[in-house]
Protein backbone atom coordinates (compact mmCIF):
# COMPACT_ATOMS: atom_id res chain seq x y z
CA UNK A 1 0.00 0.00 0.00
CA UNK A 2 1.40 3.38 -1.03
CA UNK A 3 1.16 5.99 1.72
CA UNK A 4 0.66 8.98 -0.55
CA UNK A 5 0.05 11.37 2.34
CA UNK A 6 3.38 10.43 3.95
CA UNK A 7 5.26 10.73 0.66
CA UNK A 8 3.65 14.08 -0.15
CA UNK A 9 4.66 15.33 3.29
CA UNK A 10 8.24 14.26 2.67
CA UNK A 11 8.29 16.00 -0.71
CA UNK A 12 7.07 19.22 0.91
CA UNK A 13 9.61 18.91 3.73
CA UNK A 14 12.43 18.43 1.24
CA UNK A 15 11.34 21.35 -0.95
CA UNK A 16 11.38 23.62 2.08
CA UNK A 17 14.85 22.47 3.01
CA UNK A 18 16.11 22.88 -0.56
CA UNK A 19 14.86 26.45 -0.62
CA UNK A 20 16.52 27.25 2.70
CA UNK A 21 19.83 25.76 1.58
CA UNK A 22 19.87 27.62 -1.73
CA UNK A 23 18.85 30.97 -0.26
CA UNK A 24 21.41 30.70 2.54
CA UNK A 25 24.25 30.33 0.02
CA UNK A 26 22.59 32.01 -2.97
CA UNK A 27 23.65 28.93 -4.88
CA UNK A 28 22.24 25.70 -6.23
CA UNK A 29 19.68 24.74 -8.85
CA UNK A 30 16.37 25.06 -7.02
CA UNK A 31 14.00 24.57 -9.96
CA UNK A 32 15.66 21.36 -11.12
CA UNK A 33 15.60 20.03 -7.53
CA UNK A 34 11.86 20.77 -7.36
CA UNK A 35 11.32 19.09 -10.73
CA UNK A 36 12.70 15.73 -9.58
CA UNK A 37 11.41 15.78 -6.00
CA UNK A 38 8.50 13.33 -6.17
CA UNK A 39 10.62 10.92 -8.19
CA UNK A 40 13.45 10.80 -5.65
CA UNK A 41 11.08 10.75 -2.67
CA UNK A 42 9.25 7.77 -4.21
CA UNK A 43 12.51 5.91 -4.75
CA UNK A 44 13.98 6.49 -1.30
CA UNK A 45 10.89 6.52 0.93
CA UNK A 46 8.56 4.31 -1.06
CA UNK A 47 10.55 1.09 -0.80
CA UNK A 48 11.65 1.10 -4.44
CA UNK A 49 15.37 1.42 -3.77
CA UNK A 50 17.12 -1.24 -1.73
CA UNK A 51 19.81 0.73 0.16
CA UNK A 52 21.28 0.86 3.65
CA UNK A 53 22.12 4.33 5.05
CA UNK A 54 24.30 2.73 7.73
CA UNK A 55 26.31 0.87 5.10
CA UNK A 56 26.27 3.03 1.94
CA UNK A 57 28.72 0.78 0.08
CA UNK A 58 26.88 -2.47 0.86
CA UNK A 59 27.56 -4.75 -2.10
CA UNK A 60 23.95 -5.87 -2.47
CA UNK A 61 22.52 -2.35 -2.69
CA UNK A 62 20.66 -0.98 -5.67
CA UNK A 63 22.70 1.73 -7.36
CA UNK A 64 21.13 5.13 -7.94
CA UNK A 65 22.90 7.41 -10.42
CA UNK A 66 21.79 11.03 -10.34
CA UNK A 67 22.99 11.75 -13.86
CA UNK A 68 21.48 15.25 -13.69
CA UNK A 69 24.06 16.07 -11.03
CA UNK A 70 22.88 19.67 -10.78
CA UNK A 71 19.92 18.16 -8.93
CA UNK A 72 22.18 17.26 -6.00
CA UNK A 73 20.55 20.03 -4.01
CA UNK A 74 17.29 18.06 -4.15
CA UNK A 75 18.87 14.77 -3.11
CA UNK A 76 21.03 15.93 -0.19
CA UNK A 77 18.16 16.57 2.27
CA UNK A 78 16.78 13.09 1.55
CA UNK A 79 20.12 11.41 2.19
CA UNK A 80 20.62 13.40 5.41
CA UNK A 81 17.09 12.63 6.61
CA UNK A 82 17.66 8.91 6.05
CA UNK A 83 20.96 8.97 7.92
CA UNK A 84 23.55 8.65 5.15
CA UNK A 85 25.36 11.60 6.74
CA UNK A 86 24.83 14.15 9.48
CA UNK A 87 22.14 16.82 9.18
CA UNK A 88 24.91 19.28 10.07
CA UNK A 89 26.25 18.89 6.54
CA UNK A 90 23.06 20.49 5.22
CA UNK A 91 24.07 23.72 6.98
CA UNK A 92 27.49 23.53 5.32
CA UNK A 93 26.12 23.21 1.79
CA UNK A 94 28.44 24.87 -0.73
CA UNK A 95 30.71 26.03 2.11
CA UNK A 96 34.38 25.46 2.95
CA UNK A 97 34.76 22.34 5.09
CA UNK A 98 31.47 20.82 3.96
CA UNK A 99 31.08 17.78 1.74
CA UNK A 100 28.03 18.98 -0.22
CA UNK A 101 28.77 20.82 -3.44
CA UNK A 102 26.37 22.29 -5.98
CA UNK A 103 26.73 19.14 -8.07
CA UNK A 104 26.58 15.62 -6.63
CA UNK A 105 30.04 14.25 -5.82
CA UNK A 106 31.36 10.78 -5.07
CA UNK A 107 32.72 11.70 -1.63
CA UNK A 108 29.16 12.17 -0.32
CA UNK A 109 27.80 8.99 1.34
CA UNK A 110 24.94 7.71 -0.81
CA UNK A 111 26.26 9.29 -4.01
CA UNK A 112 27.67 6.69 -6.39
CA UNK A 113 29.56 8.85 -8.90
CA UNK A 114 30.46 12.44 -9.67
CA UNK A 115 27.92 13.80 -12.15
CA UNK A 116 26.84 17.13 -13.56
CA UNK A 117 28.86 17.06 -16.75
CA UNK A 118 25.80 15.98 -18.67
CA UNK A 119 25.57 12.70 -20.51
CA UNK A 120 27.89 10.64 -18.30
CA UNK A 121 25.44 9.04 -15.88
CA UNK A 122 23.79 6.57 -18.23
CA UNK A 123 27.05 5.19 -19.67
CA UNK A 124 28.31 4.69 -16.11
CA UNK A 125 25.02 3.03 -15.12
CA UNK A 126 25.35 0.71 -18.12
CA UNK A 127 28.85 -0.25 -16.98
CA UNK A 128 27.51 -1.03 -13.52
CA UNK A 129 24.72 -3.12 -15.03
CA UNK A 130 27.23 -5.05 -17.11
CA UNK A 131 29.45 -5.68 -14.08
CA UNK A 132 26.43 -6.90 -12.12
CA UNK A 133 25.45 -9.30 -14.88
CA UNK A 134 28.96 -10.72 -15.18
CA UNK A 135 28.98 -11.33 -11.41
CA UNK A 136 25.42 -12.73 -11.48
CA UNK A 137 24.26 -10.04 -9.06
CA UNK A 138 20.56 -9.30 -8.73
CA UNK A 139 20.63 -5.64 -7.72
CA UNK A 140 19.18 -2.91 -9.94
CA UNK A 141 20.80 0.19 -11.35
CA UNK A 142 18.59 3.29 -11.49
CA UNK A 143 19.63 6.32 -13.53
CA UNK A 144 17.77 9.63 -13.29
CA UNK A 145 18.37 11.80 -16.33
CA UNK A 146 17.28 15.28 -17.21
CA UNK A 147 15.67 15.53 -20.63
CA UNK A 148 18.32 18.08 -21.61
CA UNK A 149 20.96 15.38 -21.20
CA UNK A 150 19.42 13.43 -24.03
CA UNK A 151 20.97 15.90 -26.46
CA UNK A 152 24.30 14.29 -25.56
CA UNK A 153 25.34 11.53 -27.95
CA UNK A 154 26.94 9.47 -25.19
CA UNK A 155 23.47 8.56 -23.93
CA UNK A 156 22.37 7.16 -27.26
CA UNK A 157 25.59 5.20 -27.59
CA UNK A 158 24.89 3.67 -24.16
CA UNK A 159 21.28 2.91 -25.13
CA UNK A 160 22.47 1.18 -28.28
CA UNK A 161 24.27 -1.33 -26.05
CA UNK A 162 21.72 -1.41 -23.22
CA UNK A 163 18.83 -2.53 -25.43
CA UNK A 164 20.75 -5.41 -26.98
CA UNK A 165 19.18 -7.23 -29.92
CA UNK A 166 15.64 -7.65 -28.67
CA UNK A 167 12.88 -9.64 -30.28
CA UNK A 168 9.80 -11.38 -28.96
CA UNK A 169 11.62 -14.63 -28.16
CA UNK A 170 14.99 -13.49 -26.86
CA UNK A 171 17.02 -10.53 -25.68
CA UNK A 172 20.69 -11.04 -26.44
CA UNK A 173 22.71 -8.45 -24.61
CA UNK A 174 19.76 -6.55 -23.14
CA UNK A 175 20.03 -5.20 -19.59
CA UNK A 176 16.74 -5.87 -17.82
CA UNK A 177 18.07 -4.67 -14.45
CA UNK A 178 18.77 -1.16 -15.75
CA UNK A 179 16.06 1.39 -14.91
CA UNK A 180 16.18 4.72 -16.72
CA UNK A 181 13.99 7.58 -15.49
CA UNK A 182 13.79 10.76 -17.56
CA UNK A 183 12.85 13.96 -15.71
CA UNK A 184 11.01 15.32 -18.73
CA UNK A 185 10.26 18.92 -17.78
CA UNK A 186 10.83 20.18 -21.34
CA UNK A 187 12.93 23.11 -20.12
CA UNK A 188 16.28 22.19 -21.63
CA UNK A 189 18.11 25.32 -22.74
CA UNK A 190 19.46 23.85 -25.98
CA UNK A 191 17.94 25.74 -28.88
CA UNK A 192 15.26 27.28 -26.66
CA UNK A 193 14.09 30.85 -26.11
CA UNK A 194 13.58 32.08 -22.55
CA UNK A 195 10.86 34.51 -23.53
CA UNK A 196 8.87 31.93 -25.50
CA UNK A 197 8.13 28.95 -23.30
CA UNK A 198 8.01 26.22 -25.93
CA UNK A 199 9.57 27.92 -28.97
CA UNK A 200 12.72 26.35 -30.36
CA UNK A 201 15.24 26.97 -33.08
CA UNK A 202 17.16 23.81 -32.25
CA UNK A 203 16.64 20.04 -32.44
CA UNK A 204 13.73 18.45 -30.63
CA UNK A 205 13.49 15.26 -28.59
CA UNK A 206 9.92 14.36 -29.47
CA UNK A 207 8.65 11.80 -30.12
CA UNK A 208 10.88 10.78 -27.20
CA UNK A 209 9.06 7.55 -26.38
CA UNK A 210 9.41 6.30 -29.96
CA UNK A 211 13.10 7.11 -30.04
CA UNK A 212 13.84 5.32 -26.77
CA UNK A 213 11.72 2.33 -27.80
CA UNK A 214 13.70 2.06 -31.04
CA UNK A 215 16.80 1.43 -28.93
CA UNK A 216 15.16 -1.58 -27.26
CA UNK A 217 13.72 -0.06 -24.08
CA UNK A 218 10.41 -0.91 -22.48
CA UNK A 219 8.67 2.46 -22.31
CA UNK A 220 6.31 3.64 -19.60
CA UNK A 221 5.16 7.19 -18.97
CA UNK A 222 3.89 8.89 -15.84
CA UNK A 223 3.04 12.18 -14.19
CA UNK A 224 6.30 12.78 -12.32
CA UNK A 225 4.49 14.62 -9.51
CA UNK A 226 1.80 11.97 -8.91
CA UNK A 227 2.96 9.25 -6.54
CA UNK A 228 0.34 6.73 -7.62
CA UNK A 229 1.36 7.22 -11.23
CA UNK A 230 5.07 6.95 -10.43
CA UNK A 231 4.58 3.64 -8.62
CA UNK A 232 2.39 2.32 -11.41
CA UNK A 233 5.13 3.09 -13.94
CA UNK A 234 7.65 1.04 -11.92
CA UNK A 235 5.28 -1.83 -11.15
CA UNK A 236 6.85 -5.27 -11.45
CA UNK A 237 10.41 -4.12 -12.14
CA UNK A 238 11.85 -6.59 -9.62
CA UNK A 239 10.68 -9.57 -11.68
CA UNK A 240 14.25 -9.87 -12.95
CA UNK A 241 15.27 -11.61 -15.18
CA UNK A 242 11.72 -11.86 -16.53
CA UNK A 243 11.91 -8.28 -17.80
CA UNK A 244 14.37 -8.59 -20.65
CA UNK A 245 14.53 -4.95 -21.70
CA UNK A 246 15.86 -1.90 -19.90
CA UNK A 247 12.88 -0.14 -18.38
CA UNK A 248 12.60 3.53 -19.31
CA UNK A 249 10.11 5.71 -17.46
CA UNK A 250 9.41 9.08 -19.04
CA UNK A 251 8.25 11.21 -16.11
CA UNK A 252 6.44 14.35 -17.21
CA UNK A 253 7.32 17.08 -14.72
CA UNK A 254 7.25 20.83 -14.22
CA UNK A 255 10.51 22.65 -13.72
CA UNK A 256 10.23 24.43 -10.36
CA UNK A 257 7.10 22.48 -9.37
CA UNK A 258 5.73 23.76 -6.07
CA UNK A 259 6.78 27.40 -6.46
CA UNK A 260 4.78 29.26 -9.10
CA UNK A 261 7.35 32.01 -9.60
CA UNK A 262 9.86 29.40 -10.83
CA UNK A 263 7.56 26.92 -12.53
CA UNK A 264 8.43 26.43 -16.20
CA UNK A 265 10.56 29.59 -16.32
CA UNK A 266 13.92 28.55 -17.71
CA UNK A 267 15.98 31.35 -16.16
CA UNK A 268 15.31 30.04 -12.64
CA UNK A 269 17.62 27.11 -13.32
CA UNK A 270 20.53 29.39 -12.49
CA UNK A 271 19.40 31.29 -9.39
CA UNK A 272 17.69 31.20 -6.02
CA UNK A 273 14.66 33.40 -5.25
CA UNK A 274 15.12 36.54 -3.19
CA UNK A 275 12.88 39.38 -2.03
CA UNK A 276 9.24 39.17 -3.12
CA UNK A 277 9.92 36.01 -5.13
CA UNK A 278 11.25 34.31 -2.02
CA UNK A 279 8.32 35.42 0.10
CA UNK A 280 5.87 34.13 -2.49
CA UNK A 281 7.68 30.78 -2.68
CA UNK A 282 7.74 30.44 1.11
CA UNK A 283 4.03 31.18 1.29
CA UNK A 284 3.21 28.53 -1.29
CA UNK A 285 5.35 25.99 0.56
CA UNK A 286 3.71 26.81 3.88
CA UNK A 287 6.85 28.26 5.41
CA UNK A 288 5.12 31.33 6.83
Amino acid sequence: MIDVEFLAGKALQMRRQVLEMAVRKESGHVSTAFSQMELTVALYYGGLLNVDPKNPKWDGRDRFILSKGQGGLGLYPILADLGFFSEEEIDRFASPGGILGVHAEYNVPGIEVLTGSLGHGLPIALGMAHAARLANKKHFIFCLLGDGELYEGSNWEALFTAGGRYNESSAVGAYGHLILIVDNNKQATIGMHDELLYASDGPGLDPLANKLAAFGCEIRECDGHDFNDIFKSLEGFRDWPLITKPLCVIAHTDKGHGASVMQDVRLWHYRAPLGADLEQSKKELGME
